[in-house]
């Protein structure tokens, strides 16, 4: 279990952190802040060259488009070197391996990311699977964590994504459950709202 320092939230702004990445195959710095005007899903992952991770790690580089289309960077983080980062990137999927990706993967050997996130599990040193979707302004606004043994939905990442922008756009609308792209929306008001119920 992580310790609940208290001091992460929905609404908070996210820690920004400047770190090493490897994205093409090449190290390079990248600051969360420089990021600021698009929405950032920033995934933790447990390990390089592990078993649920690389299933996660391409199934969220398979869907970048999609993200890219919604103003959206992706950034995936663990506790490896960048050296642990770019070997498995060159080592190809049928291996075990990731392949090349089309987002970074970010270097936090010093555990000082996945501690400001509250996603450090102690005692084994790693990340769980936390998943972070950081607004614009920076802010967060969707957070989840899973534990080690089973992995996260590119699918609910994506509706949760779409649902977060609506709102934002749309500020006098709220989504109910299961919400999805042009399905209807609600009126947060108790006379209004009854328009949507009513219908469904």
């Amino acid at each position: 279990m992580t310790e609940d320092n208290g001091c992460l939230r929905v609404g908070q702004t996210a820690p920004d952190f400047t770190a090493t990445a490897v994205y093409d195959q090449e190290f390079l710095e990248t600051k969360l802040s420089n990021y600021r005007g698009k929405y950032v899903v920033v995934f933790f992952y447990p390990l390089d060259f592990t078993f649920v991770c690389p299933t996660e790690i391409t199934a969220f580089s398979d869907r970048y488009e999609e993200f890219k289309a919604l103003n959206t960077e992706v950034l995936g983080i663990s506790v490896d070197s960048e050296f642990s980062h770019l070997a498995w990137i060159q080592t190809d999927r049928k291996s075990g391996g990731v392949g090349d990706l089309h987002y970074p993967l970010v270097s936090d050997i010093k555990k000082e990311i996945s501690t400001a996130y509250n996603v450090l599990e102690p005692d084994a040193g790693v990340a769980l699977r936390g998943l972070f979707i950081v607004d614009k302004e920076g802010v967060i606004q969707y957070a989840t964590v899973n534990n080690l043994a089973f992995g996260r939905s590119v699918d609910e990442t994506l509706r949760i994504l779409q649902a977060i922008q609506h709102v934002q756009s749309h500020p006098d609308e709220v989504c109910p459950a299961g919400w999805t792209p042009g399905a209807q929306t609600m009126n947060p008001d108790p006379v209004k709202s009854k328009d949507y119920f009513a219908s469904v």
